[in-house]
């Protein structure tokens, strides 16, 4: 009965979207739409950070390739540039303002949303599909970089488009469409590296599992996938390794200006070792918070992603014992292996990583925890009839409301906490008796409680859309920017990720004579130099890059870039990095430019003019 009850669920790959689902659909994405956008201008740069390189993109096509902090090419962001290139074509076009760099990841977040509809839909039906859809639109995380210019909007868009190709692949065991979802998974790569591969294990079981056709032909595919994975992600890589290293920016991020040490060293496996060499605090075990399994539970993570993680995690079991006994080509089970194993993976690997993380990297979470809770959802409602569905579905509603109201706590709002729970643990009486009412009757039921389902998470997103965030470590919820805190408390590191806003008379100092210069300024850190740059509009050098612990430029460098006339000031004091590991190049011209330079100060800012001597 169970097998049966799945195979009605599931819609054949050639049903279209019933007219009648069209106009919800419409409301849901229009809806999302409004909740990315509006008052989208009030968060100003955003990260500014990559804003900087964006303007930077905007100004010069190297700049755009490589991914430069700024248009004269001295040192590229930490990260390869598949994100700028959306961000600098748009301001390109739109000139450079907050609206042109943050409206195209609202516009992703639209996009995901409608990608995740549409591939849930293909397996569990519309109704299954919206619900998805709904529940990441409303995800706390999500808002908070649909409203932001990191480059996880661009990878969630890729990672669900690269699941919408699988689900497609499986349903008729196309290698053209696997191969489309790796080309998706290598792009993914292009804007966040290796984080982009977390899915890959899962897309490939879930073929394997699948699709209908011979196991040496599903070999054959996936062998075929990896190709247009390596292909779609390592064009770019061979591009920077044939290009001299005289001619392109040094990249930011490495000790050795290599593109593969930043991906398999900095931005790779010192993620998870915390052996990060030249990062914030760098060494081992150093600064990032508690390991393990209870991690995503606590803190800011919490507030991003928890709401429905439990959901997910109980629908996904649920799923898997309804469909143990339908055939391997069942394209529900098929889903819950992608799913299940996109969300397994991925929030392993966060809650044990010893490196750098942040808060905000759980949006990689949200497609899963939608498209699980979504299809479970929808199809337990259909099998209410049997005991254990309905008991799973309340079951289900009980502990979602009990993790919003443990989220909530009692500091913000302290009124909704108590009514979440109330109202999720009658909305759980009711649909364990839901088989026993009437039609109408049960379909209020339901529409209650998928209301109360979403309330926890939903508020939280609201007021996540509703504040600003700036800085380079933005926090979901009411309070903006790293150091804000989330249910479950928590502080994100000090002040080196702050950026400068520089006042009027140094704006006016730095953009006075600009066109002379190849940089009108150098200052050490990249956040302080983005700053300057974005005030100004003229190039401004980030010594020593994102951490100053970049080894460029070194000594020698910046003093021949000083005896060509080709940087005007050199801002601020320099900084120490305690604790961390890398080059110290950055801190020695500080002291160098102090010894020999005249200073002034600015707008509260210590000025050195490179063109005279003391």
């Amino acid at each position: 009965m169970t097998v049966l009850a799945t195979r009605e669920t599931a819609v054949p790959p050639s049903t279209p979207v019933r007219p009648s689902w069209l106009p919800a659909l419409a409301v849901l994405l229009l809806g999302t739409a409004v909740l990315y956008l509006w008052g989208l201008g009030a968060s100003g740069w955003a990260n500014a950070f990559y804003s900087a390189a964006a303007q930077a993109g905007s100004q010069s096509w190297k700049a755009l390739f490589f991914g430069s902090s700024d248009a004269a090419n001295a040192i590229t962001v930490d990260k390869t540039p598949a994100a700028l290139w959306v961000m600098g074509l748009s301001a390109r076009l739109f000139g450079v303002n907050a609206w042109s760099i943050l409206v195209p990841q609202a516009l992703m977040g639209v996009g995901s949303v409608w990608l995740l509809s549409a591939t849930v839909r293909r397996t569990s039906g519309p109704a299954a599909g919206l619900v998805a859809g709904l529940v990441l639109a409303l995800t706390p995380a999500a808002a908070l970089m649909f409203r932001f210019n990191n480059p996880d909007a661009l990878l969630v868009l890729l990672l669900v488009a690269g699941a919408y190709c699988v689900v497609r692949a499986c349903e008729k065991a196309s290698p053209r469409w696997l191969a489309l979802a790796g080309v998706a998974i290598g792009f993914g790569f292009l804007a966040k590296m290796l984080q982009a591969f977390l899915v890959l294990p899962a897309f490939a079981l879930a073929y394997l599992v699948a699709a209908p056709v011979s196991l040496g032909k599903r070999l054959l595919h996936l062998f075929g996938a990896l190709v247009s994975v390596l292909v779609a992600a390592g064009w770019y890589l061979v591009v920077v390794a044939l290009w001299p290293a005289a001619s392109r920016p040094y990249i930011g991020g490495s000790q050795t200006n290599s593109l593969w040490e930043l991906i398999f060293g900095y931005n790779g496996f010192g993620r998870i070792t915390g052996d990060e060499v030249g990062s914030v605090g760098g060494g081992t075990g150093r600064g990032w918070g508690a390991t393990g399994l209870t991690r995503l539970f606590g803190g800011e993570m919490a507030g991003g992603i928890a709401w429905l993680l439990p959901a997910a995690l109980l629908a996904l079991g649920a799923g898997l014992w309804f469909t143990r006994r339908a055939p391997r080509t069942d394209a529900s089970r098929a889903a819950l292996v992608l799913w299940g194993g996109w969300l397994l993976v991925t929030a392993l690997v966060f809650s044990y990583m010893s490196g750098i993380i942040h808060p905000y990297y759980t949006v990689a979470l949200a497609p899963a925890v939608a498209a699980l809770v979504g299809t479970a959802a929808v199809q337990l409602w259909r099998l209410r009839a049997h005991p254990a569905a309905s008991g799973l579905l309340s079951g289900g509603v009980a502990l979602t409301a009990l993790t919003a109201y443990l989220l909530l706590g009692s500091s913000w709002q302290p009124w909704l906490a108590p009514t979440v729970l109330v109202g999720g643990l009658l909305a759980a009486v009711a649909l364990f008796f839901a088989p026993h009412l009437t039609h109408r009757a049960a379909s209020f039921v339901a529409a209650s409680s998928l209301v109360v389902l979403l309330t926890g998470t939903g508020a939280y997103t609201l007021a996540t859309a509703a504040t600003t965030h700036s800085g380079a470590i933005p926090s979901a919820g009411p309070s903006s920017g790293f150091g804000g805190r989330a249910p479950g408390g928590g502080r994100g590191p000090g002040s080196l990720l702050s950026t400068t806003s520089p006042g009027a008379q140094l704006t006016a100092l730095l953009q006075q004579d600009a066109s002379r210069y190849t940089w009108t300024a150098a200052t050490v850190l990249s956040n302080a130099a983005a700053g300057y740059q974005l005030a100004s509009r003229a190039p401004v050098m980030a010594v020593g890059g994102f951490n100053g612990t970049d080894p460029y430029p070194t000594v020698e460098q910046f003093q021949q870039y000083v005896s060509e006339g080709r940087i005007h000031y050199f801002l601020g004091e320099g900084m120490t990095m305690p604790g961390s590991s890398g080059s110290d190049a950055a801190q020695q011209i500080a002291e160098w430019v102090a010894a020999h330079f005249p200073s002034s100060t600015v707008d509260g800012v210590t000025v050195y003019d490179l063109t005279a001597t003391g």
